[in-house]
């Protein structure tokens, strides 16, 4: 009989990991997403969207599908679904690893600012008008129309709708990997004079942190929330290989 691996998905670790294992003959692998991103790219496993009604109903899955481990593969600032995936396997009584790519570090030449919150982000922009770059989820975007005196450039991978009540606001729906150079010149070409971002960590959206440090331009980064204390790791293989080890032979 074959272990049954779900796996917390919504990142490009989550999918290349589900890609490696997929054709695995060790394993049934189930991907679950939150549905928050309207056009997901296609996976090789199964997918699941949407919630599963918080801890509980996550341990009642996860025992009705018989689930040999968890892999909480999800985006760093979702701590929430974390903490509901490390109080459901403790519930339920099954093993679990948490996929958590590294921080971006900062280099001598990046102009960093770093806050707790987006409303703090919004508080820091100032009371003179900006040029604002926003690499923030749709979701996460209201708090802007607090300052409406700024100029936005908001990038997202799904349209934003409604749009942002502020006066100058210019939407890109895009989705990355973004390059350097590509970034440096979006950035000139706008005249963004400070950028709005999350500390997502690897490559795919680090293009616009490394044009700024060109170009001097001030960033933004809105802190890591706290995640639940569980057994982690920072790549895809550091996952397989924990997966030969943690789980019984068949």
């Amino acid at each position: 009989m074959k272990h049954s691996i779900l796996i917390l998905g919504g990142t490009g670790e989550a999918r290349r990991l589900a890609g490696r294992l997929a054709d695995d003959p060790r394993y049934t692998v189930e991907l679950s997403l939150a549905g928050r991103t309207r056009t997901p790219i296609e996976h090789p496993v199964p997918v699941r969207v949407g919630g599963f009604g918080g801890a509980e109903g996550l341990a009642q899955y996860l025992r009705e599908k018989k689930i040999s481990i968890l892999i909480d593969a999800t985006h760093p600032y979702a701590a929430r679904i974390s903490a509901n995936a490390a109080e459901a396997t403790k519930k339920a009584g099954v093993p679990m690893i948490a996929l958590r790519r590294a921080p971006w570090q900062r280099q001598p030449d990046d102009r960093w600012t770093e806050v707790s919150s987006i409303p703090e982000a919004v508080v820091l922009l100032g009371e003179e008008s900006r040029r604002v770059f926003l690499t923030l989820g749709r979701q996460e975007l209201l708090p802007f129309e607090a300052a409406p005196h700024h100029h936005y450039l908001v990038r997202s991978v799904d349209p934003v709708e409604p749009r942002l009540a502020v006066p100058l606001a210019d939407y890109l729906t895009e989705r990355g990997p973004f390059e350097p150079a590509s970034e440096k010149a979006l950035l000139q070409g706008h005249g963004i004079e400070v950028i709005v971002a999350k500390n997502s960590g690897g490559p795919a959206s680090y293009g616009k942190i490394i044009a700024a440090r060109e170009l001097g331009i001030e960033v933004i980064l809105i802190r890591r929330p706290r995640l639940a204390e569980v057994p982690a790791v920072e790549s895809v293989e550091a996952v397989l290989d924990h997966l030969a080890h943690a789980l019984p032979p068949l």
